[in-house]
């Protein structure tokens, strides 16, 4: 997947961190993937448990769109976050 990170510049501009950020992944539905994401989301986070998410699987089932919406303490953890998601397989669309 092509690396699309916000500047940080742009995410301190349209944030106020400590704050809820939206994570929006759509990928391959089978839980290896799900359970991938959820490990990047907490790693990029530091988090010490995984964090919530919803997840909804696709008309034919093909695909999983996740959402996480955790409180992100700043601009970098969300890169962090971006970053870690990009390098997992399987990922069709990260917003």
């Amino acid at each position: 997947m092509k690396s699309h990170l916000p500047p940080r510049e742009l995410l301190d501009a349209t944030h106020q961190f400590p704050c809820t950020y939206t994570f929006k992944v759509i990928g391959e539905s089978n839980e290896k993937f799900v359970q991938n994401i959820v490990a990047a989301v907490r790693a990029g986070l530091g988090l010490e448990f995984d964090p919530p998410y919803r997840s909804r699987e696709t008309r034919g089932g093909r695909h999983v769109a996740l959402t996480f919406e955790p409180v992100a303490e700043t601009a970098e953890q969300v890169l962090a976050v971006y970053q870690n998601i990009q390098q997992t397989d399987g990922v069709i669309l990260l917003l």
